[in-house]
């Protein structure tokens, strides 16, 4: 077993809002169809108002979006576009409660999440809640991708 330690390089702030943008961009489409679907359906159903029940839900849609892609892979949309992705301390995937810690800050109060992270972790790179959660975000690798550094796949055609 390899006993080097192990280089995680910490996520730019700036590759981190496009990440971020990327994700609200995608979740606020999707949210804003179905409202729409939704207040179609509501209209014809003869509905009270033309609001809808997704009306209002944008942090609850997205702190649902980054908790299950996150805690399933450690990356949103966003994410694997940016090549960035959340980890524990150590560079090792998280698990949903993890990821439902670290994702409740960016979803429902980004500002002091944000704030509370520049003015406290400044030098760790951190948002309170990534502090509160254990939880970095790192770059990875293109190239190892969904692959273990310390496996080699031989694939049929290489036989």
């Amino acid at each position: 077993m390899d006993d080097s330690p192990r280089t995680l390089h910490i996520a730019a702030w700036d590759d981190r809002f496009l990440a971020w943008l990327l994700d609200i961009l995608l979740v606020g489409a999707v949210l804003s169809a179905l409202g729409e679907t939704a207040g179609v359906f509501s209209l014809l159903a003869g509905g009270l108002s033309g609001t809808t029940p997704v009306t209002g839900l944008n942090g609850l849609g997205l702190f649902v979006y980054w908790t299950v892609l996150e805690g399933r892979q450690g990356q949103s949309v966003g994410k694997m576009v940016m090549n960035i992705a959340v980890t524990d301390e150590r560079g090792n995937a998280i698990d949903y409660g993890t990821a439902a810690i670290e994702s409740f800050g960016k979803a429902f109060l980004l500002p002091i999440d944000i704030l509370v992270g520049w003015l406290a972790y400044e030098e760790e790179g951190l948002r309170l809640f990534n502090k509160l959660s254990s939880t970095i975000v790192v770059e990875t690798d293109e190239e190892a991708t969904g692959k273990p550094s310390d496996v080699e796949y031989v694939y049929p055609s290489d036989k």
